[in-house]
């Protein structure tokens, strides 16, 4: 099995991260593949840096999902998840999407720690878009400035601990999620000094994609998760027409899927 992570960020040192506890949660024998979004941010915070990396997600899967048995967005709040699950052939999911279903088979009520203030904003509406803000007990986030995105874990951990901390006993969390790819693989180092189940996107997000990958679950071929209809275009790059004009044969009736078979 592979495994496509795309970073819809810039840094190089949050790939690192991602790549390093992808390969310790995936199963044997599952190959993973970690691919860094040429422009856009640094670390995304607000809904138009999200869109810049939604763009930079879509030419990435467009130009190197062939081969690949599952996609992962990898960012907390997954920029563009949606709409490449138009289009892809393979399952797709995030570390948003793979950490809040693990945190409700953890627990009823969950909290998100995050690396900033002014993500939160966005978070709680990706919570909301997912029908799971009912369960939200808060989000959490740090409250100064992020001199180095690939070593939050080195210069703010005990200020996250005390965060996750907070949440269980001021909020009433029953589970932590630790937000953002920054934060993979701190809630392996952190094992036994938060009270409640902690939740790291890039496993979760692993470990949900080996599993649908295994479902042999099939692409949409009605519904709003069916291929765009076919249209007029300009301005596109080859392989992301390329990528339309695959699904759109791919998802019209009759058609089989490689995920079916």
């Amino acid at each position: 099995m592979k495994l496509l992570l795309i970073n819809p960020n810039i840094s190089e040192s949050v790939s690192q991260l991602i790549a390093a506890e992808a390969r310790r949660s995936a199963a044997p024998g599952t190959d993973i593949e970690v691919l860094t979004a040429p422009s856009g941010v640094a670390y995304i915070e607000t809904r138009f840096e999200a869109l810049l990396g939604a763009h930079a997600t879509a030419e990435l899967a467009a130009q190197h999902h062939e081969g690949a048995d599952a996609v992962i967005v990898a960012a907390f709040g997954d920029p563009g998840l949606m709409a490449l699950r138009e289009v892809l052939p393979c399952p797709v999911t995030g570390l948003t999407e793979a950490a809040l279903a693990s945190a409700c088979l953890l627990g009823q009520r969950f909290s998100i720690v995050a690396i900033s203030q002014r993500i939160r904003a966005w978070y709680a509406e990706t919570v909301h878009a997912y029908g799971l803000s009912s369960r939200l007990a808060s989000i959490r986030g740090l409250d100064e400035s992020l001199l180095d995105i690939g070593n939050v874990q080195g210069n703010q951990g005990e200020r996250l601990v005390e965060l996750a901390g907070r949440c269980v006993a001021e909020d009433g969390a029953d589970v932590i999620v630790l937000a953002g790819a920054p934060l993979a693989g701190l809630a392996r180092s952190l094992e036994g000094r938060i009270p409640v189940p902690m939740v790291d996107g890039v496993s979760s997000a692993v470990r949900h994609a080996e599993t649908l990958v295994r479902m042999k679950a099939g692409l949409a071929r009605a519904g709003s998760f069916s291929a765009p209809p076919a249209k007029a275009h300009q301005g596109l790059t080859p392989a992301v027409a390329a990528l339309l004009a695959k699904a759109q044969a791919q998802r019209a009736p009759g058609a089989v899927s490689r995920l079916s078979r």
